[in-house]
């Protein structure tokens, strides 16, 4: 299996890169989990990379995930390593996160409910396997096509997508049963973008009437973390949709709003497209960038690029609200 598919621009390319990390459906066999199919659906951020579909026509990158997170989260560190969950000692570095404590670190050791995924340790091997066919894979893929943007437009703006349940679980930070706001965006307070960014993502989507709350509960996470750096001009954004404003949480079905909010969210992604672009030009300096036939840049903009490779940073693992 394929961990992950990439729909590539349309077209024109703007400097935008969407990923989609959670909303992977196929199962490997080798899972070995002890609960059904229908309770680890529930971790599922489903259908959203449906709809953030539109993001290829405006000349995005769109990356999903193709296996569940509840396998194998790719919006972990490598050093989220839960040890209970281990038949021997890991022989790396580990440095558990809050929620690796919580029970849903790099593998998850039990559902939002509460309820155990396993009745059995894992092997050293079988988590090493994960990560290097599914965890490594995924998140190179996001680090490659953030990096040519960069290369070739001077600056590029991501958005990790993600949705939320309407109410918190038992495993939450805030508590259970606490009501979601209709998207929650996380810019880990600040740090891993411009403030422009999220500004714009949160006045866009008020505009269309959705009420939106900024790192309350979610801040982001390893995605977003590792791969921003606003002085670089790299800016990483995470953005939570409330699926009860398009599926039926406990069908997993699409209600009558997906057609309405894949439709907003277009626009949303229509506004970020153009303010991507434009802020390009900004960022962009007139030497070492080498644009092929197609691309309507318009240069003349003194800039000083910091290009560099942007890799993984684990020494810090965070510790916040996550998703």
């Amino acid at each position: 299996m394929n961990p992950f598919r990439i729909a590539h621009p349309e077209g024109k390319h703007v400097p935008l890169v969407l990923d989609s990390p959670h909303s992977g459906t196929n199962y490997p066999a080798d899972f070995g989990a002890a609960v059904g199919r229908d309770l680890l659906r529930a971790s599922e951020d489903s259908f959203v990379d449906e709809l953030y579909a539109g993001g290829p026509a405006l000349g995005a990158v769109l990356i999903a995930a193709e296996f569940p997170r509840s396998y194998i989260d790719p919006n972990r560190s490598l050093l989220d390593i839960d040890a209970s969950l281990l038949a021997a000692p890991w022989p790396g570095p580990a440095i558990p996160s809050r929620k690796t404590q919580l029970g849903v670190g790099l593998i998850w050791r039990i559902l939002d409910s509460g309820e155990p995924i396993y009745s059995r340790k894992l092997s050293v091997d079988e988590v090493k396997r994960r990560i290097v066919e599914y965890h490594q894979p995924y998140q190179r893929a996001v680090k490659d096509a953030l990096d040519e943007a960069h290369a070739h437009f001077g600056a590029v703006w991501h958005i990790n997508c993600h949705s939320m349940p309407a109410l918190s679980g038992r495993i939450s930070e805030e508590g259970p049963g606490k009501p979601r706001a209709d998207f929650v965006l996380g810019d880990r307070d600040g740090t891993t973008c411009e403030p422009g960014f999220t500004e714009l993502a949160a006045r866009t989507l008020r505009g269309m009437g959705y009420e939106v709350k900024i790192n309350d509960p979610y801040k982001g996470v390893e995605l977003v973390r590792a791969f921003s750096d606003p002085a670089a001009n790299r800016h990483s954004l995470q953005i939570e949709v409330n699926r009860k404003l398009y599926m039926d949480e406990r069908t997993r079905e699409k209600s009558a709003g997906f057609d309405k909010l894949r439709a907003d969210i277009g626009r949303l992604l229509e506004t970020v497209a153009a303010y991507a672009q434009e802020r390009s030009h900004e960022c962009h300096h007139d030497h070492g960038h080498h644009h092929p036939h197609g691309h309507d840049h318009h240069h003349g903009h003194d800039h000083h690029d910091h290009d560099h490779e942007h890799g993984h940073d684990h020494a810090h693992p965070h510790h916040d609200h996550e998703h």
